[in-house]
């Protein structure tokens, strides 16, 4: 499923509408590409989308060039415009796509479409090893808390974001859509994963379901 049917949005409206769904979006992708090394000369973002996050790692590491791959063959045109010839551009799934050996790798809300932990891990295994020494992984995602209490504070929350621009009865389908189809891992559980696969892990931002997470290689 591409992304604009995933929100049930046309692609056009993508970069505004995001904002309206996801709280506090700017100031996640903010600090994720403040987390890159200045120094990069190559960065990998999974499921690069518009390109966001990469735009913002580029300003932070500005002699690095763009590998991004997306599955929605659509989006990544978008994605063409905004970086020109600064992005070699991959339409696929990135289970799958080889990765370069790169500085860091990044993902804004990309890897909640990973089914399982079995995939996920061997996704952050090929992270790890693409990864040059001192290299970095920046992933941006709605990582919950696993007590259920909490998680219902969370999504209370995120509902009252969503209805600064939709009805009531609107935000309450798009959270049930959204949880139909995305698999959201609680943070501890995506903390531990990402340690059992070699990163050494830091949370560099949480508010809410959502959180900014840094494994060094």
């Amino acid at each position: 499923m591409g992304v604009a049917a995933h929100l049930g949005i046309r692609l056009a409206e993508y970069d505004r509408r995001i904002r309206t769904f996801i709280p506090d979006y700017d100031e996640m992708l903010d600090v994720a590409a403040a987390a890159v090394p200045a120094r990069a000369r190559m960065l990998v973002d999974l499921g690069i989308g518009t390109g966001a996050l990469a735009a913002r790692c580029l300003k932070i590491a500005p002699r690095a060039r763009i590998v991004g791959i997306d599955v929605d063959p659509e989006i990544l045109t978008m994605a063409a415009r905004r970086f020109r010839d600064r992005a070699t551009l991959a339409a696929g799934t990135f289970l799958r796509t080889p990765l370069p050996s790169c500085d860091a790798v990044v993902a804004s809300f990309a890897l909640h479409h990973v089914r399982t932990r079995a995939a996920k891990a061997a996704l952050y295994r090929r992270v790890r090893a693409a990864l040059r020494p001192r290299g970095l992984f920046v992933s941006v995602d709605c990582q919950p808390a696993r007590d259920p209490a909490v998680r219902r504070v969370q999504r209370d929350a995120w509902l009252a974001h969503l209805r600064r621009s939709y009805t009531a009865t609107q935000a309450t389908k798009l959270l049930a859509a959204w949880s139909r189809e995305d698999v959201y891992v609680p943070l501890d559980s995506e903390f531990a994963l990402m340690r059992r696969c070699g990163f050494r892990v830091e949370v560099l931002w949480r508010r809410g379901s959502f959180a900014v997470l840094r494994g060094a290689r």
